[in-house]
């Protein structure tokens, strides 16, 4: 079962809202759907990208922070140690800034189109930036 759509450079993913272990976060983003932004290769966390957030105050804290995400799982960290940002991991990732390890709540898993995940971080890193878009399934 997926909740929504993940279009990021020449590809499409399905998610769902992980509501169980981060029902805070996934309240938050459900509710500033449909989210356009560019995604970026990230500095520190090996094979993820990222979108910058700023000092976004999203009302949220941590809830199942985890600084390891698997391929596919997408992290909320909010403002803090390091400014918020949501990532989204591609291969081996330990989530870390130029402050230190990281830990970000786990509130999105994908369930389609994994597979076409490292083609996303490869692009990313080679050619930059890439639009994505969140939106309701």
């Amino acid at each position: 079962m997926s909740d929504v759509r993940i279009t990021a450079g020449p590809f499409v993913f399905a998610a769902r809202f992980e509501r169980g272990f981060a029902p805070r976060t996934c309240a938050w983003f459900e509710r500033v759907l449909p989210y356009r932004e560019r995604v970026i290769h990230v500095r520190w966390s090996g094979e993820a990208c990222w979108i910058p957030l700023g000092h976004l105050d999203a009302g949220v804290s941590h809830e199942n922070a985890t600084s390891y995400p698997a391929p596919g799982e997408i992290l909320f960290h909010p403002a803090g140690i390091s400014e918020a940002e949501i990532l989204l991991a591609y291969g081996a990732c330990r989530f870390a800034s130029k402050a230190g390890q990281l830990a970000g709540n786990h509130f999105l898993t994908i369930v389609e189109g994994r597979e076409q995940l490292r083609l996303l971080g490869e692009l990313t890193l080679q050619r930059g930036a890439q639009p994505i878009e969140f939106a309701a399934i």
